[in-house]
């Protein structure tokens, strides 16, 4: 089936070529303007209905109308002289807040989308003040805007109301501030701008660089990258089409994913045809383009298919998460690692069959067999003693996997730069109120339905709720009840009197206030806690399960994968062993750099499991690119060492090329606003260092080298030299 598609795409190469740029161009307008339609800000909204805070978040829209997408912002208003504010100040600051919530805010239409694609945001915002600081020297506003926060078109709408409100404000003497939710993220986008611009140029500059220096070519440099940009767009379309169609909301980190793992395995993909295609010209002058080029993708998309299906199947597991924002990725990747399988089956040969030996112009490469070089001085030295290249790998893995060793979770990475103006007005509300006071936590009060008749509420009924509530220690202002219309639902807002985004809170909500609701519900109710801490005590519960469960469920289904490849028992065995420890590794070195040097709370909740799926499925693809090409020498005329060392000789350069590029898309990550995106994307850049220079072309190999022939078995297909094996690259 794959050599019937790589034939038929190099000989109607132009069609091909024509059809995916067409649909390059038109999804990649219809993907990017409907992203964020479909991106969900909310992580607690991802939480299954059995969870305490979402069982409270479901009463506060069932009761009280709260909609996910209501973005609260805290707004902080003082005198510019810096004097306590007095009556008439306080006055003022309500008669501008009233002005403000008045005014109808519009959304700009950027010229080069078209009108029917745009989601307007255009609004009234809901204006309310909050509270006075102790020693009056400011008054907080609440300012709510509806829309996806992530959207840069929202993120504009607010920057007017800000600067609106500022200058208002200014005209009565008076400064504003505005911190929390799109108000910390429009601040951070700012000021992330240039640095995100920088590292896109930086990483797509390192892609050419690393093409040229390996092929000596302009069209071979460049010819990649447009391939992957058009496929890639190709694939945020299909995301986005197929999570409108289904009604999926996807977490809003994972677009950035989807576009880091699309362009790293997308360049992969395309070098591994780059490199072999470059052999058989030599090997075949006199051949034609067309016909070496279907050669080459019937043999090289054996190994890309293969590495491509198992990525798909290691995401398909995240479909038994419990946790949604690991249930929509494992989709979502899986989607767009497809329509990159595709391609590479189809787009890439077609523009291997056009370009034919101009492909690798300038360079004279292909006119004779270059010498060894350090990829053949490595792959000799690998098999001529491979028990020292395995005790120095293993023990490289070993020392690096002892960072595991006290590893903690952190749940509370939402935060971005300390030096932005958002950032700076927290710190000046921290100075006079509690830790928590910018981010209350709620408890809802509804029926239970178990009695059949519907409960009526008053104050009296919440009375012991609320005296409760005052008691526990860590817990400061409670508010008084609100009741819905009906009177059947309650809602009593508290504060912590430490930081929301602490473990402290979460074990103070979880083991204190949890407990004391509970008990002290009325009859016939149940009683829900929301809230930041609240959502991320939950959160720790479902992803503790699911790791228990993800991991050696994907694990078992890779295992099974690289069986049926590789036809052999003991040869999977050994690629599992070194991806088991490229995992620990990779992990204990993250913990190393996160938790200790940089003195983070701990590593972010979603790194070991979104890790586990990065590292072990993207670096499989090496280990298989390695582990066929050495099968494939092993059916020739030669001994088992021989046949190690011609196959690191010539995947070697291949996997490090690639490597580098993967690792590179990953690290650009590191400018991310969110601390949990930096994490994921530099420490996996790590791991797929690890797994192309260690585990692929040291590790693998060497114990190749040891077992010899044995590695295959029960298999018989490369026991005697001469025995025809499919070859992969």
């Amino acid at each position: 089936m794959i050599r019937s598609l790589t034939v038929c795409a190099t000989r109607h190469a132009w069609k091909f070529i024509l059809l995916w740029s067409v649909l390059g161009i038109a999804l990649t307008i219809v993907g990017q303007s409907k992203l964020h339609s479909v991106t969900e800000p909310d992580v607690g909204s991802f939480l299954p209905k059995s969870y305490d805070s979402a069982a409270a978040l479901a009463v506060a829209e069932d009761e009280f109308g709260a909609k996910p997408d209501d973005n609260a912002v805290t707004m902080l208003v003082a005198r510019e002289d810096g004097h306590k504010l007095r009556a008439a100040d306080r006055g003022r600051i309500d008669e501008v807040a009233t002005d403000l919530g008045r005014q109808r805010l519009k959304t700009a239409n950027p010229e080069d989308v078209p009108a029917f694609l745009l989601t307007d945001h255009a609004q009234k915002p809901v204006v309310k003040p909050l509270s006075d600081a102790p020693d009056r020297s400011f008054r907080l506003v609440s300012v709510s805007l509806k829309g996806n926060k992530n959207d840069p078109a929202l993120q504009e709408v607010f920057r007017d109301f800000r600067d609106h409100a500022e200058q208002e404000y200014g005209r009565a003497g008076l400064r504003t501030g505005f911190t929390g939710g799109i108000a910390d993220l429009a601040d951070t986008t700012e000021a992330q701008e240039d640095n995100e611009k920088l590292v896109g140029i930086l990483t797509l500059g390192l892609i050419v660089l690393l093409n040229v220096l390996a092929f000596r070519s302009v069209l071979a440099a460049v010819l990649p990258l447009l391939a992957v940009t058009l496929t890639g767009g190709v694939a945020t379309g299909a995301v986005v089409g197929a999570a409108m169609a289904f009604d999926i909301r996807l977490d809003a980190s994972t677009p950035s994913l989807i576009s880091v793992v699309l362009l790293g395995i997308g360049i992969d993909y395309f070098l591994f045809l780059l490199f072999r295609y470059r052999e058989l010209l030599r090997a075949d002058p006199a051949g034609r383009p067309r016909d070496v080029a279907a050669r080459c993708a019937g043999r090289v998309g054996a190994a890309i298919a293969s590495a491509a299906l198992t990525i798909v199947a290691a995401f398909a597991t995240l479909g038994i998460a419990s946790f949604g924002q690991f249930k929509v990725l494992g989709p979502a990747i899986a989607v767009s690692v497809l329509v990159m399988l595709l391609a590479s089956l189809t787009f890439m040969p077609a523009l291997l069959a056009v370009a034919g030996r101009k492909m690798f112009w300038p360079s004279r490469a292909l006119r004779k067999e270059p010498r060894p070089g350090l990829s053949g001085r490595l792959g000799e030295r690998v098999a001529r003693r491979p028990f020292l290249f395995v005790a120095a790998s293993v023990g490289l893995l070993c020392a690096l996997s002892a960072g595991v060793l006290g590893m903690r979770m952190d749940y509370g990475q939402d935060a971005g730069p300390d030096d932005t103006a958002a950032a700076r007005t927290a710190q000046e509300i921290s100075r006079a109120l509690p830790g928590g006071v910018a981010s209350p936590h709620t408890v809802y009060v509804a029926g239970d339905g178990k009695g059949g008749e519907e409960v009526r509420l008053d104050r009296s009924d919440l009375g012991r709720l609320s005296g409760e509530l005052k008691s526990v220690k860590g817990v400061g202002r409670v508010t008084e009840p609100v009741f819905n219309e009906r009177r059947t639902a309650a809602k009593v807002d508290f504060y912590l009197k430490v930081d929301v985004q602490s473990q402290r809170a979460r074990d103070l909500v979880s083991d204190e206030v949890r407990p004391v609701v509970e008990k002290v519900a009325p009859p016939g109710t149940e009683a829900h806690v929301s809230g930041q801490a609240a959502i991320f005590a939950d959160v720790s519960e479902a992803v503790s399960k699911d790791l228990r469960l993800v991991f050696p469920v994907a694990a078992a289904l890779i295992a099974l994968i690289l069986v049926v490849l590789l036809r052999s028992v003991l040869a999977p065995l050994v690629l599992m062993v070194a991806i088991g420890l490229g995992f620990t590794a990779t992990l204990g070195s993250g913990v190393l750099v996160f938790q200790h040097l940089l003195g983070r709370p701990g590593v972010s909740f979603t790194l070991p499991l979104v890790l586990f799926l990065f590292v072990v499925a993207l670096g499989t693809d090496y280990n298989i690119l390695i582990s066929d090409r050495i099968r494939e020498e092993m059916g020739r005329p030669s001994t088992a060492r021989q046949a190690v060392a011609a196959a690191v000789r010539h995947t070697a350069p291949a996997i490090v090329t690639a490597g580098v590029v993967l690792a590179g898309s990953f690290a650009s990550l590191a400018v991310n606003p969110s601390p949990a995106t930096q994490e994921i994307g530099l420490v996996t850049a790590l791991g797929i260092g690890l797994s192309a220079l260690v585990l692929s072309i040291l590790l693998v190999p060497a114990i190749v080298a040891m077992l010899g022939r044995a590695t295959w078995w029960p298999s018989r297909s490369a026991r005697r030299p001469g025995a025809h094996v499919r070859g992969a690259a």
